[in-house]
């Protein structure tokens, strides 16, 4: 990863990754911040949502609790309401789930996650549904965001894993019950920022009975940006090339291995 102290990172988009057909992606997610200038009528949203997107059957209505609290002299009251905040679909095989809120739009696709190609162009078709209803007038954030889960691992191998494992304190003979390490890093030159967490996951019965390792990659940009601009292919795949560098960056070659296809 390059970086020119005078012009910034340089972001190589012909740079080939290696392929890990059994990669340990759980989540893979993109996020427009937009907010909309015309989602107020909810029935004609959601009647809009059912006839663009019948791949798309189950819907659930999204809401947002609000709290408000009244103090007089003698004694205080509160009140709590629930406002209409948008709309959570997702797909026939339940892997694909589109939020489409107030706020703005999110495209999540749970494993198996396939590849970049299909996961982005599904994301931006509905990215464009979304515009086409809400009429956002700027997108305020970008995001993109892969969420990777190692399980079985033993706390006391990481370095198995990791390149730059947590370490107990020295001289200390401590043993690591469980950790969160999250870094937040601006990119040279460029309009994006990394956020990386890597943290520990109890076990899970009966789904799981051994600890996992949660390796949270999110990169994002927070320069606004004209909702149909044709700059933002070029940003999703920045962001995407930022991430797998990242990712690469933080395992052992020996742990990447068993990412790959399997002889």
């Amino acid at each position: 990863m390059h970086v020119n102290s005078h012009q910034g990172m340089n972001i190589d988009l012909s740079e080939r990754f290696p392929h890990l057909a059994r990669a340990p992606i759980v989540e893979a997610v993109i996020h427009w911040r937009a907010r909309s200038e015309s989602m107020q009528n909810q029935e004609q949203i959601k009647t809009a949502l059912q006839s663009k997107l019948s791949d798309y059957p189950e819907l659930l209505t999204l809401r947002t609790l609000m709290l408000t609290t009244e103090v007089g002299p003698e004694c205080a009251s509160q009140a709590q309401s629930a406002k209409w905040h948008g709309f959570r679909l997702t797909s026939r095989d339940g892997r694909n789930i589109a939020q489409f809120t107030r706020d703005g739009f999110v495209f999540s696709r749970i494993s198996p996650y396939e590849n970049w190609e299909r996961f982005s162009s599904e994301a931006q078709r509905l990215w464009r549904v979304y515009v086409e209803l809400a009429e956002p007038s700027e997108v305020e954030r970008l995001g993109v965001r892969f969420i990777n889960r190692i399980t079985p691992v033993a706390l006391d191998r990481l370095d198995d894993i990791l390149i730059n494992p947590p370490r107990s304190p020295e001289p200390l003979p401590l043993l690591i019950e469980e950790f969160l390490y999250r870094s937040l890093y601006n990119v040279p030159g460029q309009p994006y920022r990394v956020s990386v967490t890597q943290t520990t996951q109890p076990p899970n019965p009966p789904e799981s009975d051994s600890i996992g390792l949660i390796v949270d990659i999110d990169v994002f940009a927070d320069a606004t940006m004209e909702p149909n601009s044709d700059s933002m292919e070029r940003r999703l795949q920045e962001m995407r090339w930022l991430k797998n560098k990242v990712f690469f960056s933080l395992f052992i070659d020996r742990a990447l291995e068993q990412f790959k296809e399997r002889k």
